[in-house]
């Protein structure tokens, strides 16, 4: 059977483009939701806190002006943008009936994302190349690991974290959505987002799985092979610096587990539970931000001392005032 539409049926038709997505959240229980809001406040705000305390100490203590140090506070800087991409909209969208978010922001939210990820894999490496550096070769640690190494690190780090994300979007940007437009989640991400795509992404997705997924498998087990090496080289050393060695790298080994870790259950299972998914969601946006610093200050006696010296420096300063 022929149907005749009318123009403006066809103008609607031709011009029903999603403009917005929605949110189905996390819970649609009063309890749960309330839960799920002091949760993700207390350690939203402990990791801006954390993170920011980092950097002010390391730019402020001259005896923390040393490479390590130095990408620790690059590290914190990007926690300091992470915890703040998704989080704060998912705290507000805990208490609205409608969870909606613009295309752009959307697009927004996978932009910052995987260009701050992508510049913390590359930063945990260039990290994990200190260590290597001051284990195996201490006597040319200050000649390696030079103030224009760090800044060649920290330029090619972010540059590297854009131009991966610039080609995410290169991926997404353009594919036409013209309904469903409803996202099981609290967040923007591109596995999901491309599934409501009006068009066959079985290629995008693969793309998407080797961009991202492969990429992250290949740094993690990269990273980890080199942490083993740099272990069994501790073994063969028993002095109190060794001993101070071995607890930096067991803080940098859990680093990379608590990073890498949601990132492989993301882009590389092919169907993730909806309720793991969420979780590990909500343990990637909110928590781990807030465990780098813990991780780092909590088993690192330098910065230890170097924020009570900042702390009795602040006392102080607003006693002569």
């Amino acid at each position: 059977m022929k149907v005749n539409l009318s123009s403006e049926q066809v103008s609607k038709t031709n011009s029903s483009v999603v403009s917005e997505f929605v949110f189905l959240g996390l819970s649609n229980s009063w309890e749960i939701q309330i839960f799920l809001f002091c949760f993700s406040c207390f350690f939203y705000v402990s990791s801006l806190t954390g993170n920011l305390l980092i950097v002010i100490t390391v730019t402020s203590d001259p005896y923390l002006h040393s490479p390590m140090y130095l990408l620790l506070a690059n590290l914190s800087v990007i926690d300091l943008i992470f915890c703040s991409i998704a989080a704060p909209k998912m705290m507000c969208d805990l208490f609205r009936k409608q969870k909606v978010i613009s295309f752009g922001g959307c697009i927004a939210q996978i932009f910052f994302s995987h260009a701050v990820g992508g510049t913390e894999m590359v930063l945990l490496m260039a990290m994990a190349f200190d260590r290597y550096v001051a284990i195996c070769k201490p006597l040319h640690y200050l000649t390696v690991m030079n103030p224009r190494m760090c800044i060649l690190i920290l330029v090619a780090s972010w540059t590297i974290g854009l131009i991966h994300s610039s080609a995410q979007m290169a991926f997404i940007v353009n594919l036409p959505f013209c309904g469903p437009n409803v996202l099981d989640s609290f967040y923007c991400d591109i596995p999901r987002l491309i599934k409501l795509a009006c068009t066959d992404t079985y290629r995008l997705e693969f793309m998407v799985m080797a961009n991202s997924g492969l990429i992250s498998v290949v740094a993690f087990f990269l990273l980890v092979l080199s942490y083993i090496f740099l272990l069994v080289t501790l073994q063969k050393h028993s002095s109190a610096s060794s001993s101070k060695a071995l607890s930096t790298l067991s803080a940098h080994i859990t680093v990379v587990v608590l990073f890498f870790g949601p990132l492989m259950f993301f882009y590389m299972w092919p169907s993730p539970s909806t309720h793991l998914d969420k979780f590990l969601a909500i343990f990637d946006a909110v928590l781990t931000p807030f465990l780098n610093p813990v991780i780092y200050t909590f088993r690192n006696r330098e910065m230890k001392v170097a924020m009570r010296r900042l702390f009795r420096t602040l006392l102080a300063v607003r006693k002569t005032t």
